[in-house]
């Protein structure tokens, strides 16, 4: 049976409808705060961080108001990265963390991800057992009145994640003479990314870093690199880094202005912490992992296995194979001996490493010849047409096709209401061919 609140990546929506309202949030916190008080604490603590959309004041007050009367202490850190939020819910010994945030989706979109008390992101049965919470009568979950939790608001966040960053490194490590263009997709790492560069001695020439609660993800960050691409060329900068709107996706840009996306930073890093004796176990991709990177990391006999799409599946993939390296082609990269989930600005720092050694971004980044690849999103109003006959019928006859000459995934988006068809070949003419034939069955 699936989950009626849950996608692959939390709860996400448009604000002011359906599942995205004040009232669904007192009813999410008030749940997480029933399931996550049962562990033996002495003090029942959740911390809650945010991106920089509008809407997180509507939806940050109701869901405080949820954990709070159903006995919760809340610390609210403000704007602050997903993972900068999962490293202070461990370091803190909170029960849960609670990201408010639609990650790369618009302005008018916003959800949650939830982490536990390690710093991870739920799994798949804590989720429904939630989501049971949250259907169930709330007056059973209310407190005394004399056991309300208290609300506190923390000023240093952004700090006390940089401090954890820096002590992922040698204290040595400087980027002095390195000139880096930064896109924060005007949203929850603006803080953190530029302060952290810059206390290293890089210059950053910085976009995308002045958020109005409207601009987030908008022709910015992650899904439009085309603002580091021309950055770079401008500035005639070492390289291009950018984040999606709650920084836990980066995409990067060599000093020629070429985009490098997730598969080849994973490639990079998997191929020098291999020289370094850091990888552990081989590396985990996706469904949607490029065919090139694996074929590469076998040629450097670096053992690779696909899970399905979100990062969060990439991780338990991870721990259940003891590897400590792992990620998606869209930058949602999880470097195991460091982060329980995506990181971009960890990730960048450990290119960065690399890079200040006098390497040019052309030469470290790419690794692997990629094989063609076509994405194609298709926006929907229901998901489920893709089981219907006439859509069936259609994906059978392009697998078909393509047999022998490459491969298709269709799947329906975990985050989105689109469907998201993927095909790889050396013939792109046969690729079209097979997207328009299930675009036109989906239609």
């Amino acid at each position: 049976m699936g989950k009626k609140y849950f996608g692959t990546d939390g709860i996400r929506g448009t604000v002011n409808k359906d599942n995205i309202t004040g009232e669904k949030f007192f009813k999410f916190g008030l749940a997480a705060a029933t399931y996550f008080k049962n562990q033996k604490k002495a003090k029942q603590v959740a911390i809650i961080a945010k991106d920089t959309r509008l809407s997180g004041y509507t939806l940050e007050p109701a869901l405080v108001s949820g954990l709070t009367s159903g006995g919760m202490h809340v610390f609210t850190l403000g704007p602050l990265p997903s993972n900068g939020l999962a490293m202070l819910t461990k370091s803190m010994k909170a029960n849960m963390g609670i990201m408010i945030t639609a990650s790369h989706n618009p302005y008018y979109e916003n959800g949650l991800k939830l982490f536990g008390p390690d710093g991870m992101k739920l799994s798949d049965q804590i989720e429904k057992k939630i989501e049971k919470l949250i259907d169930a009568k709330n007056t059973k979950q209310l407190t005394n009145p004399n056991l309300l939790g208290r609300v506190k608001r923390l000023e240093d966040g952004n700090d006390r994640y940089i401090k954890i960053l820096k002590r992922n490194f040698p204290k040595k490590f400087k980027l002095k003479g390195i000139k880096i263009v930064l896109d924060c997709a005007n949203g929850a790492g603006y803080i953190a990314a530029p302060r952290l560069l810059k206390e290293l001695g890089a210059k950053v020439i910085s976009i995308g870093a002045k958020p109005n609660g409207f601009n987030i993800n908008f022709k910015c960050g992650s899904t439009y690199p085309l603002n580091i691409q021309s950055a770079v060329k401008k500035y005639k900068a070492n390289v291009g880094i950018s984040f999606d709107g709650d920084a836990d996706r980066i995409i990067m840009c060599d000093e020629k202005g070429k985009i490098i996306d997730g598969d080849q930073i994973i490639a990079m890093i998997a191929q020098r912490w291999k020289l370094k004796k850091i990888i552990r176990g081989g590396v985990i991709g996706t469904l949607m992992s490029n065919y090139g990177l694996e074929t590469f990391l076998k040629s450097k006999k670096i053992r690779f296995f696909r899970s399905k799409v979100g990062d969060r599946y990439v991780k338990e993939k991870m721990k259940k194979l003891n590897f400590n390296l792992g990620g998606e082609q869209s930058g949602h990269i999880i470097l195991g001996k460091f982060a329980t989930t995506g990181d971009g600005l960890m990730v960048a720092l450990e290119v960065l490493f690399s890079l200040r050694e006098g390497k040019k971004a052309s030469d470290l980044l790419n690794v692997y010849k990629p094989l063609p690849q076509i994405l194609e999103n298709v926006s929907v109003k229901d998901k489920n047409v893709i089981d219907k006959l006439k859509s069936k019928k259609a994906i059978k006859k392009a697998n078909k096709l393509m047999s022998g000459h490459g491969r298709l995934l269709i799947r329906k988006s975990g985050t989105e209401p689109k469907i998201r068809i993927m095909g790889e070949s050396y013939d792109k003419n046969l690729i079209s061919q097979c997207i328009k034939l299930i675009k036109k069955s989906i239609k």
